[in-house]
């Protein structure tokens, strides 16, 4: 059962640690115990968005890590039951629909790539060597490595295409005249990818979470209402002997958040703070959807908030609260350093309870 529809089960699933809206199935990011990570998010195209309900992008990102065991796999795993079910439905829990078509990143410790969409037709780039990113925005051109088997006489029966010269998806497929939001995007793209050019060829953990929280160029969202909801950074070791490792923020804003790292091991200990309520009458579940509204706020995300406006109130105060944050963080990524180093080895039971731990510190300086 996903948010909106069931789709045929199969024989086996992969363990899978998920940053997803409380009120639906699927999620915005995750990774799965293989070390694929899936990311999406929203873009319009010249193909119509479906406000029927079918199977949401973020539905796709934990199917995807629920069923492959490389980026490569997951892809398949996406753009088929895409083609099968197609996309579609309220990404937003509100009365008034809110739908979009999806691009996705993959990637494991072998390779990655970028997976755009319009509708149920898509194409793929793999991203041989460098950085790449994403943001709200078609942006596989001629590049294409896989596609739809139909996306081609798709655009020529539409008359997006003369199929003359080589043929760019993004051009293609994007709308002559964007949404403004579409427009706000090309400069948030661009300032990532110099973000990203500035730090070629020694790129670490670090860097990533400095560039989540660039506000600045808009990657870090705070304003109109509206805060970078989560954050995410995976390390994906080439050797397989080492472990894969992804921080999570579990709260809005990664500049006023901490990045707190869990690794896939047995016995994994449960993390019922980041974890959101349940309601048996859901309003997300009960149709007519999204008439009635309940509070979702896991127990850390509370406490973070009052956190923030701390930090607002007064600056001195919320200045070295921020502060203790960073220090925390930095002993985690110290930690996290020293595991793939090789020059510490914990135990099953300590990486069991690492990201419980880092959970438990954060919530104490908060109290």
């Amino acid at each position: 059962q996903c948010t909106y529809l069931e789709i045929e089960q199969v024989e086996r699933t992969h363990a899978v640690v998920l940053s997803r809206p409380a009120w639906l199935w699927g999620a915005e990011m995750g990774a799965n115990e293989h070390g694929v990570c899936v990311g999406n998010e929203g873009v319009w195209t010249r193909e119509p968005v479906g406000e029927d309900e079918a199977l949401l992008g973020m539905d796709l990102v934990r199917l995807g890590l629920e069923r492959g065991s490389s980026a490569r796999e997951a892809l398949e795993v996406i753009t088929a039951l895409l083609e099968r079910y197609g996309q579609g439905g309220s990404c937003k829990e509100e009365p008034v629909p809110f739908v979009y078509h999806n691009t996705f990143l993959l990637a494991d410790r072998c390779e990655a790539w970028v997976l755009e969409t319009a509708g149920r037709y898509w194409a793929a780039q793999r991203i041989q060597e460098g950085s790449r990113n994403i943001s709200n925005q078609l942006s596989v051109g001629r590049e294409i490595t896989a596609e739809h088997a139909g996306l081609r006489q798709r655009a020529r029966s539409q008359g997006w295409w003369s199929g003359d010269g080589e043929f760019s998806f993004a051009e293609v497929f994007s709308l002559p005249h964007q949404p403004p939001r579409m427009e706000a995007a090309k400069a948030r793209y661009r300032a990532g990818k110099e973000l990203l050019r500035q730090h070629a060829g020694h790129i670490t953990a670090e860097t990533f979470m400095a560039i989540l929280r660039d506000k600045e160029s808009g990657i870090c969202v705070d304003s109109e209402g509206f805060r970078t909801a989560g954050s995410m950074v995976s390390v994906l070791p080439r050797d397989p002997a080492l472990p894969c490792v992804h921080f999570f923020t579990a709260t809005p804003d990664p500049s006023r958040s901490v990045f707190k790292p869990f690794i896939f091991a047995a016995n994994l200990k449960p993390t019922p703070q980041v974890r959101s309520p349940t309601f048996r009458d859901d309003p997300a579940k009960r149709i007519p959807r999204f008439q009635s509204t309940v509070d979702r706020r896991h127990e850390l995300y509370r406490r973070h908030q009052a956190a923030l406006e701390l930090m607002e109130r007064d600056q001195e105060q919320g200045q070295k609260l921020l502060q203790t944050l960073r220090d925390l963080e930095k002993q985690g990524l110290e930690g996290v350093n020293a595991l793939l180093a090789g020059t510490v080895t914990p135990s099953p039971e300590e990486l069991a309870d690492l990201f419980f731990d880092c959970v438990e510190a954060e919530m104490k300086f908060y109290t």
